[in-house]
């Protein structure tokens, strides 16, 4: 027999996820995993039981309620379905889904909209985290169509401002988990390679193109159809994990930490062509990246990782801080990537020890609800 729960569909940036009240799926533990699986129709190649999109950025959950501290209004939990494992990764946020979460406490009620905008207050508990997002409410109804637009996402609508407050240390508690700007990596079969490991909304390993063989500019098929290349990748991010404490053996990063540390390789601006063939002028840019997701090549950019990639960037010794021109505008980092480029921004301060704190990062999405009504699983 079929079973049946309430169900929202957003579209929250790049990425397209589920959204589901806490109270109407089963407790967190193996019980709600197995329902995720199930409702996505994981893990199969095409997810084609279930509603994922057979992706990792159609294969994304939010699992909503009504908060219950005073410095937020509502609780968003981030879950990255397994396309083809039977995995639920919680290590770690969505920038993208976290972009609907505020339209989604709009649309169900559980916040009451302004005339004109709305600030929502969402915590994040997969990092502990509160982020604010500014919707436009104009009649007290969320507006959803207006003239901003994102790479990766056709035509335009409103814009959601994100801002996410101290967002270093967001899964390890530390803005530089090692200690250091940079570490070298002895990678199995490779040999050292420097990279840098920072946390900010997400934690990312970083990696110069240049050092491993690659440009920056390479298109998602491209890397994704080179064994090679992705076996490097996932080895160097594997060894990251295995010295972050994720994992014992980073032979097991992909089953046991698949969503977290993101593998991100970065490079200085150059011209180059999207993925539909755009041309995307080098002097409108200040660095070109290429992220993963659960071990293939992200078809644009996470949110998240545009965050980190923005924090890293005003910290001197960083890879990220080395491919850098000179007097980039920390306020608006432009970061070229396989969809076209995002911008993003930070806030600093110093710290008591003189080191650099992220204070506020923040940066600017587009959302759209699909649908509502009511999911069937077996």
């Amino acid at each position: 027999m079929l079973k049946s729960v309430p169900c929202a569909v957003f579209r929250g940036g790049t990425s397209k996820g589920l959204f589901f009240m806490e109270d109407d799926i089963p407790p967190a533990g193996p019980e709600r995993d197995s329902f995720l699986l199930r409702v996505m129709g994981s893990p199969d190649l095409r997810q084609i039981d279930g509603l994922g999109g057979s992706v990792s950025t159609t294969s994304k959950v939010a699992i909503i309620a009504k908060s219950k501290g005073d410095d937020s209004d509502v609780e968003y939990t981030f879950a990255q379905v397994s396309v083809d494992k039977p995995v639920v990764d919680y290590k770690g946020n969505c920038g993208n889904i976290s972009s609907a979460v505020g339209p989604f406490a709009l649309e169900t009620g559980l916040v009451e909209a302004r005339d004109g905008m709305t600030l929502i207050r969402v915590h994040n508990t997969n990092t502990d985290k509160i982020i604010h997002c500014s919707i436009a409410t104009p009649g007290g109804k969320v507006e959803y169509d207006g003239d901003f637009a994102i790479s990766g996402v056709p035509g335009t609508s409103s814009v959601i401002k994100l801002a996410f407050r101290n967002p270093g240390g967001s899964v390890t508690g530390k803005l530089l988990p090692t200690g250091s700007p940079s570490d070298f990596l002895d990678v199995d079969g490779f040999g050292p390679v420097e990279v840098s490991i920072v946390d900010a909304t997400n934690p990312l390993v970083f990696v110069r193109a240049s050092d491993i063989g690659m440009t920056g500019r390479e298109l998602p098929d491209e890397i994704d159809g080179n064994t090679r290349t992705l076996g490097l990748l996932e080895s160097i991010r594997g060894t990251a994990a295995r010295k972050l404490g994720f994992v014992s053996d980073s032979r097991d990063s992909a089953l046991l930490s698949a969503a977290v540390p993101k593998m991100t390789v970065v490079a200085g601006p150059a011209s180059f062509r999207t993925s539909s063939g755009q041309s995307v002028d080098g002097n409108d840019i200040d660095m070109v990246g290429r992220m993963m997701s659960m071990q293939k090549t992200h078809k644009t950019y996470a949110l998240t990782g545009a965050l980190c990639t923005a924090a890293a960037a005003v910290i001197d010794g960083t890879v990220v801080h080395s491919v850098l021109h000179e007097g980039f505008d920390q306020g608006n980092l432009r970061i070229g990537h396989p969809g076209g480029l995002i911008q993003v921004g930070v806030e600093t301060e110093r710290g008591i020890d003189g080191n650099t704190v992220i204070s506020w990062a923040y940066g600017f999405r587009t959302a759209r609800l699909l649908m509502r009504g009511t999911a069937y699983y077996r």
